[in-house]
């Protein structure tokens, strides 16, 4: 993560309450929540200071112990329409690169929306996801690289692809300009 970016520093504080204000409310110790969510203790008395920046697969552990969804821990604590997020969630190794959660909506439990932009040689490489959840993706700019299986494949500006996510996946860009695109987390 970029340390300096201000929109990031602003998701840390989010978590940071949301955390602390959801354990709280499920009457959890930060042990207790550590045991059952299989983060360490020292990392969730970090991510309650806003000391620590945290991988997504982190906080979905932290969400799944909570009984919480992801979305519930990075948005704004005051904010009055919750389903619009619009919050920093990723940053990549090279600035630019990006993901942004939009939005959600209700499915078996819900869908993300995600605005992603991923800069020359970037990518993002997550953990895979539960069974049962899929991913929607629609190109909107430039290529992106998706490998599946070890098995890479290219989808186009206008063109879409789903697919379950409960399997090892990349998302990377290999062509020479920057390829933004949107992604559907449905859970």
């Amino acid at each position: 993560m970029h340390k300096e970016n201000p929109q990031r520093a602003s998701v840390l504080q989010h978590v940071s309450q949301n955390v602390r204000r959801l354990r709280h409310a499920a009457e959890l110790s930060q042990s207790a929540l550590s045991e059952k969510s299989g983060v360490s203790r020292r990392m969730l008395v970090a991510i309650e200071a806003g000391e620590k920046n945290v991988s997504l697969s982190t906080l979905d552990r932290v969400a799944e112990a909570l009984d919480v969804v992801f979305s519930d821990l990075i948005q704004a604590p005051d904010a009055r329409d919750h389903s619009r997020i619009n919050e920093l969630a990723w940053a990549g190794e090279i600035i630019g690169s990006k993901a942004v959660l939009l939005a959600k909506a209700t499915a078996r439990r819900e869908v993300e929306l995600w605005e992603w932009r991923l800069e020359p040689g970037d990518h993002y490489c997550p953990d895979p996801d539960l069974e049962g959840w899929s991913v929607q993706l629609f190109v909107f700019e430039g290529c992106l690289t998706l490998v599946l299986a070890d098995e890479a494949r290219q989808i186009d500006a206008g063109e879409f692809f789903m697919f379950a996510s409960h399997q090892p996946h990349i998302y990377r860009n290999d062509s020479d300009v920057a390829v933004r695109f949107v992604r559907n987390v449905v859970i």
